[in-house]
């Protein structure tokens, strides 16, 4: 069933209205500056031993009608140690969209976040609108419910895209009933710029560097485009491709995914010994697909095929997380329950990073709503991408959403100053190498790229490349792109 279109001039209306980046831009001017405090007890508690500042911003629920209602955004800010030598503020994004990163300036510190970088910064965290402390959102999903991830389940056959588009219209629909306060519509990747710029003007500064990671080279990707004059230095990590996530960018996982087992799979190979999973690489991928064909017939303890090509799918995102992969595979091998029964408390639906996830990616961009649309993706990358591809064909929530998108995508703006530095591992599950080609091609001479040799999601400071690191770092302390794109070696030092 197709959701009920709004007419094409209620749709041109709202878009003459809410389009405009100038008119939002030039209102920002008025905000209030932030008077710094405590933060939340979570806040603290997640950021120690680093002790942090937090405050809210106001913002527009809705920038076509900035004098409406406002919505308070939650900030957070790791201070420069050293006065003398900051130069301005670095903000932060995690990913998502949908994810608090009200805590990641001090989980960046522990990973060995340069001093360099700390001293030139007050770095600043946020929940983004709609997330965490930043008047969150509801869809109302609970554990019991069919909705786990934000990746759909993988269709082993044609009735498995039919069934899954029962739950994506539920879903929808379920959204729907819970968004009393009409918020979801207004979470937008162009909103959240938006906010951005609020937030750099509350801070008093004329410009903002930024550093996002995964979705947040999306929303890096927009506030550079938006505000291109008001953006300092801009780095984009493991880059999804564009402003937004849109089906291409969904189905790229897949790819991402056939590029990045490798890795894995000769890892355990390599430890035949303690997983017993495979003694060559080829040999591990085949037990991957035995393993998820014996679930697809027999699911232990609520554990099917699709969970355990999800959690395979997590379990790519860096070397860290090997082992736990492998033992998830003994276990289903040796159709443990118990073990069974843990990934999928591991895999239980977080309510408002979901909701926040379907929100932004439904109203970035228009979905196509045909079921058979998806069944033909899904067939075509079942064979393209068999380890994945006919999950990220699948059909999301996004083709039933009960709104339309109210203005286009943020288009990329090349016309502005060179200051995107875009970092991209050759090896990324979730955002392939493909991604930062794109944004590369898309920024063109505004923007380098680094490439590593490297496999996982996140570079910078995450990612332990010592090549990466300098020239990422050089960039933020002394404005240095290269004189012309990188490439990192696995061992570069």
């Amino acid at each position: 069933m197709k959701r009920k279109r709004r007419s094409r001039l209620v749709l041109l209306t709202v878009l003459g209205l809410g389009a405009s980046l100038a008119a939002p831009a030039m209102a920002a001017e008025s905000v209030e500056q932030v008077e710094w405090g405590a933060c939340p007890a979570d806040v603290v508690a997640g950021a120690a031993p680093h002790q942090l500042q937090c405050a809210t911003v106001p913002v527009p629920l809705d920038y076509a009608d900035p004098g409406g209602t406002r919505i308070d955004l939650m900030i957070s800010r790791l201070a420069s140690p050293n006065p003398e030598k900051r130069r301005g503020v670095l903000m932060l994004n995690p990913g998502g969209p949908g994810g608090s990163g009200l805590t990641l300036s001090a989980l960046l510190m522990s990973k060995g976040l340069p001093a360099s970088v700390a001293e030139s910064y007050d770095v600043i965290g946020m929940d983004t609108r709609g997330v965490g402390h930043s008047s969150p959102v509801s869809c109302g999903f609970t554990t019991t419910g069919p909705y786990v991830a934000n990746i759909p389940p993988y269709a082993v056959d044609d009735a498995a895209v039919t069934a899954q588009a029962k739950v994506a219209q539920e879903v929808a629909e379920q959204c729907a009933a819970n968004d009393r306060d009409g918020r979801l519509r207004h979470l937008t990747t162009a909103n959240i710029a938006r906010d951005l710029d609020r937030i750099r003007v509350a801070l008093g500064e004329e410009k903002a560097s930024f550093l996002g990671y995964s979705y947040g080279s999306a929303l890096g990707a927009a506030y550079a485009s938006m505000f291109p004059e008001r953006s300092d230095r801009i780095v984009l990590d493991s880059n999804i491709g564009d402003t937004h996530l849109d089906r291409d960018g969904l189905r790229r996982y897949a790819l991402g995914m056939e590029q990045t087992f490798p890795d894995f799979a000769k890892w355990v190979a390599q430890r035949h010994d303690a997983y017993g999973l495979g003694r060559t690489p080829e040999e591990v991928r085949q037990t991957y697909f035995e393993i998820a064909g014996r679930l697809d017939e027999q699911p232990v303890d609520g554990l099917d095929g699709a969970l355990f090509r999800l959690s395979t799918f997590g379990g790519l995102f860096g070397e860290t997380v090997y082992g736990r992969t492998a033992q998830l595979w003994q276990a289903m091998r040796d159709s443990a329950p118990a073990k069974a029964a843990l990934v999928g408390d591991q895999l239980s639906p977080a309510d408002n990073s979901l909701s926040v996830f379907l929100s932004v990616t439904c109203n970035d961009v228009e979905w196509p709503e045909d079921v058979d649309t998806y069944r033909r993706g899904v067939a075509e990358d079942r064979e393209r991408y068999p380890l994945y591809g006919a999950a990220t064909a699948n059909i999301l929530p996004c083709a039933y959403w009960s709104h339309e998108p109210a203005e286009p995508p943020v288009a990329i703006n090349d016309e502005g100053p060179e200051n995107v530095l875009i970092v991209q591992n050759h090896r990324d599950a979730p955002t392939p190498h493909r991604g930062g080609e794109l944004l590369r091609q898309k920024f063109a001479d505004r923007s380098r790229m680094v490439s590593v040799d490297g496999s996982g999601h996140g570079v910078y400071v995450l990612g332990g490349n010592a090549c990466a690191l300098n020239v990422t770092t050089s960039f933020l302390v002394d404005g240095k792109l290269p004189a012309q794109d990188r490439v990192c070696g696995a061992a570069a030092g």
